[in-house]
């Protein structure tokens, strides 16, 4: 079924008809949270899986540039490039998981003991992809306070859609050289001058100067940070950073239904491979109950299928479909 028959014309909205008042529910309250033993269940924090992610990010991350500097040693000059250009690829693969664990975090939802989750989020998640952890948790808990409210610090993602093709395009060009990048970075070197975020700022700088000492070490190439760690971080994972906003929240208006303010698209393996790992893309059931760790929102979002919360027609088929009609106004 194509999805704009399902959408408010002209908007990213979903129809009225796949809205229907359907909570609460024995399990399920009026605003979709889970009650009683599914509650429980659902809360759960997996932190001995949580270690997995932590260790495996950190283990593919680096296992990919050891990689690459080891298939450089070992083929002509072509085909160095390639082993290169498949690394810078899955490095902007890597922020992205970087960036989630820290989201996890900033919810504390990584481990169940506080002090660990906001240190191994911190240092070993936020930091190293630039994420100033403590100031992200304040703006992102503004964010789900009220979605599109006047404090929501990432209304420039959402705002506007659908737009032109044009401007989609030019979206994507100023994230993929590098100039949304640069004013990303240019607040964390404002930072360094603030007497209240300096501390902060400088634990992030302390990490690079860790990450390009240590990759000059382990692949004896001084240029792999700059290129394959920061490079990746300035261009690749802005375009995957606003392709996911656009895709959560993209075109929506403030509502106290968060089927009106959030996107719901169906999961792919090459999407979570990506773009959504780690169960973001349940991103809906992520707004619905915000005290549910990743590992559990597809139960979640299944729980809101069987009440009839989520109808056929709400979700979007595939990322595809939704950012081609986040790109569908017509020029004036």
């Amino acid at each position: 079924m194509d999805p704009d028959v399902l959408r408010a014309p002209g908007t990213m909205e979903a129809d009225a008809s796949v809205l229907a008042d359907v909570l609460p529910t024995e399990s399920l309250s009026a605003s979709g949270r889970p009650l009683g033993p599914l509650r429980e269940e659902l809360y759960r924090i997996p932190d001995l899986e949580n270690v997995g992610h932590v260790v495996g990010v950190w283990v593919q991350s680096l296992g990919v540039l050891l990689l690459a500097a080891w298939v450089a040693d070992r083929v002509a000059w072509p085909w160095q490039v390639v082993a290169w250009l498949f690394a810078f690829l899955l490095m902007g693969r890597s922020m992205v998981r970087f960036a989630i664990l820290g989201h996890e975090a900033a919810h504390r939802l990584l481990f169940s003991n506080r002090k660990v989750n906001d240190w191994v989020g911190g240092w070993l998640c936020a930091y190293p992809a630039f994420v100033p952890l403590e100031a992200y948790r304040r703006g992102h808990m503004a964010h789900h306070k009220e979605e599109f409210g006047p404090t929501e610090p990432d209304m420039v993602l959402y705002n506007g859609y659908p737009l032109t093709k044009d401007s989609w395009h030019r979206k994507l060009r100023r994230d993929a050289d590098g100039e949304t990048g640069w004013k990303n970075l240019k607040l964390l070197l404002n930072a360094l001058l603030s007497p209240t975020a300096r501390s902060i700022a400088l634990r992030i700088v302390v990490w690079q100067v860790v990450l390009f000492v240590g990759l000059w070490a382990l692949t004896g190439r001084w240029w792999v940070y700059p290129l394959m760690w920061f490079v990746p971080w300035m261009t690749e994972w802005r375009v995957l950073n606003r392709l996911r906003a656009v895709a959560e929240h993209g075109g929506l208006r403030a509502s106290k239904d968060r089927r009106v303010t959030t996107h719901h698209v169906e999961q792919s393996w090459l999407a979570r491979f990506w773009m959504v790992p780690y169960n973001t893309g349940w991103h809906l059931a992520h707004h619905v109950d915000i005290g549910v760790p990743f590992k559990h929102l597809p139960q979640l979002h299944q729980e809101l299928v069987d009440a009839g919360y989520v109808q056929p027609g709400l979700s979007w088929p595939t990322y595809r479909s939704l950012w081609r009609h986040a790109s569908s106004r017509q020029s004036s």
